[in-house]
């Protein structure tokens, strides 16, 4: 439903209504924003705190709203809880750069602080989803510990803010919303004459939750600097670069707003340079969705203004394969590398293409192939002998290619070989590279080596080796969950659960260690402690089949019967088809007395598996009671007849 409403309206008839996100279609510019500071003021006035963000990623970075709302709460926080900054220390200063020069992350790993020739592992991509549950988490507690009665933000330009805050603000509704008495206001232009993608933009919101508005308001341009004369943004230009010079965290901060200065005062070659180091500082940090927003945009500067510079085009392409390939994109980076090794006779830049092609072959695409993934590999050796570089770095070099052959030994079944080529390449960094280098590969190398021991059910040895990894990186999450992983399959459940504990105090929430937690408790018959666990991951992953399933059958052995035939409706909305699941739901039903809906499961789970003899003894059960005996009579039947067959 779209309408036009006045700002007082809009506050007294719709805003009351908690969890309510409103879609404010109007035109960008100065009136839209006077109209959403009405409606702060107006929401100050009644005793409502209220926030009015600026969401334009082009000008304020991959967090720009979102980072203008902790810097006001920050202070206040400092003085009243400064526990909440400590404990969500990490994802503030990933939000907040600047936040670096106040105050030192607890636990740095190595994948932060390594240097940048030595960055050979970037953050998957759930990390950042981890970084924006860990704000919603200190925004929770901060707000319930001040008792503030009700909250509501509005973000202006929202059609230009970045993918992570589109996520946070849809996972803070969804997460807080009824917790913190919380409305959202977000602006995009009218639709009617404009190319945008709405579900794009507001897609990952619950669209039950949503209300459009339309407002006819005059387009009057932001007094920004739009009206300004090309040499006052050069000068501007200038200044904020000079501020800038080698500082990450200043460019971390201004490198968005600068490439804007740059390309309004026609400076486009430099914008080019800080667009592929914006997209590269992004994709290191785990952006991957703003990262390939500036690696596209710099790729538009680069056909435009220098179209034969292959260096340059080589590192856009880098960041564009990055990107996609952390994003679930594999044939969109196939297709860049693809492009980027024909256009290029650089052997430098040829033997690393070789190996990023292996590895999509490898890892990546939906039809894998082995051989082709070794072809590369062998290809990237040929390559590597051709390029002018150091015999310490062409050492480096090679142990990183025939790493990438140890994953495919392990993938063949080859695992003493793949785990021979792993210590073959930790031995040669050890000898020939000094012991404070290239530490973050060294616990790479351990970590896979231990990887494949996992697999073979050497678990022991597995073990050892993640403890080699741990001590030259003591503060990875990651490497504390796989642990905990391994010493659950030996049945050391205590050790398990401390080393999931320990992955949770590394890391701002993320549910697979959650989850983890649960199946510990679940099976040291700690089944309360386990449904918390399994809480949590939920809380933070929703659509969790798995999860669901196995809150709903610890809920069931604590009676708690109802809330047991809730998960296992929401799994099986999920998944429909999980015959045991149904037969699950369907012993519920039949207990209840409802055994018509306990036949319905039954019938749908046998036309699933019609081989499973025990879901023929549970219908027989199910006719019984319907006093359907002849049915009931052949059901037992069948499930004699499939019972002696299967022993």
């Amino acid at each position: 439903m779209v309408s036009s409403i006045d700002s007082t309206s809009i506050l007294q008839n719709l805003l009351p209504e908690i969890g309510q996100v409103i879609v404010l279609e109007a035109t960008k510019g100065q009136c839209r924003y006077n109209y959403l500071q009405q409606i702060i003021e107006k929401a100050h006035d009644s005793g409502t705190k209220a926030w009015l963000l600026n969401c334009d990623k082009t000008m304020e970075g991959p967090w720009a709203g979102l980072k203008d709302l902790l810097t006001d709460i920050l202070p206040q926080v400092q003085v009243q809880a400064p526990d909440l900054i400590v404990k969500h220390d990490y994802e503030l200063t990933r939000v907040l750069p600047a936040l670096r020069h106040l105050i030192s992350v607890r636990y740095p790993s190595l994948t932060d602080m390594a240097v940048e020739k030595e960055q050979i592992r970037n953050y998957p991509a759930d990390r950042a989803f981890r970084i924006i549950h860990g704000v919603i988490d200190f925004l929770t507690a901060w707000f319930e510990r001040c008792q503030t009665p009700s909250l509501i933000i509005a973000g202006d330009n929202y059609e230009l803010s970045g993918g992570l805050v589109r996520i946070f603000f849809a996972e803070l509704m969804r997460r807080s919303a009824q917790k913190l008495n919380l409305r959202l206001i977000v602006t995009v232009p009218n639709i009617m004459g404009n190319k945008i993608n709405l579900p794009d933009i507001i897609g990952k919101f619950n669209q039950d939750d949503l209300k459009h508005i339309h407002l006819n308001l005059p387009s009057k341009n932001n007094l920004d600097i739009s009206v300004q004369s090309v040499q006052d943004i050069a000068n501007i230009a200038a200044e904020i670069e000079e501020n800038l010079k080698d500082d990450p965290i200043e460019q971390e901060i201004y490198l968005p707003r600068l490439i804007q200065f740059l390309l309004k005062s026609n400076q486009h070659l430099k914008a080019l340079d800080y667009q592929i180091k914006a997209a590269t500082i992004y994709n290191r940090k785990g952006f991957y969705e703003d990262g390939l927003s500036f690696a596209l945009d710099a790729l538009e500067q680069l056909k435009r203004y220098c179209p034969l510079d292959i260096d340059k085009h080589w590192l856009i392409d880098s960041m564009l394969y990055t990107s996609y390939v952390a994003l679930d994109k594999p044939l969109e980076a196939f297709e860049v590398m693809e492009q980027a090794m024909n256009r290029t006779n650089n052997p430098e830049h040829l033997f690393k293409g070789c190996f990023m092609m292996a590895m999509l072959y490898i890892r990546e695409l939906e039809e894998k192939d082995i051989t082709k993934a070794e072809s590369y590999l062998e290809q990237g050796l040929q390559e590597l002998t051709r390029c002018h570089l150091s015999s310490e770095l062409k050492l480096f070099q090679t142990t990183f290619n025939r790493n990438g052959l140890a994953l495919i030994r392990y993938r063949q079944g080859r695992h003493q070989e793949a785990i021979e080529l792993c210590q073959w390449c930790y031995e040669q960094v050890n000898t020939f590279i000094k012991p404070e280098q290239h530490l973050l590969y060294r616990s790479v190398l351990l970590f896979n080596i231990a990887q494949v021991y996992d697999f073979t059910g050497n678990y022991t040895e597995a073990i050892n080796y993640f403890n080699a990894a741990i001590k030259i990186d003591s503060n990875y999450s990651e490497y504390y969950n796989y642990r905990g992983n391994l010493y659950f399959k030996m049945g050391q459940k205590e050790n398990a659960i401390s080393d999931y504990f320990k992955a949770i105090e590394l890391s701002p929430p993320y549910p697979e260690v959650w989850a983890n937690v649960g199946q510990c408790y679940r099976h040291l018959g700690e089944f309360q402690k386990a449904v918390d666990a399994y809480s949590n991951a939920l809380d933070l992953q929703p659509n969790q089949f798995s999860v669901l399933v196995a809150r709903a059958q610890v809920l069931e052995m604590l009676d708690e019967v109802n809330k047991s035939l809730a998960d296992y409706n929401a799994a099986l909305k999920i998944d429909s088809n999980q015959p045991l699941v149904l037969a699950n739901r369907a012993v519920l039903h039949y207990e209840a007395g409802r055994y018509q809906d306990a036949l319905n499961d039954l019938n749908q789970a046998i036309a699933i598996s019609p081989e499973t003899a025990d879901l023929y003894q549970n219908r027989a059960i199910a006719f019984t009671a319907l006093e359907r005996h002849s049915e009931a009579k052949e059901d037992w039947e069948t499930y004699l007849q499939k019972s002696i067959s299967t022993q």
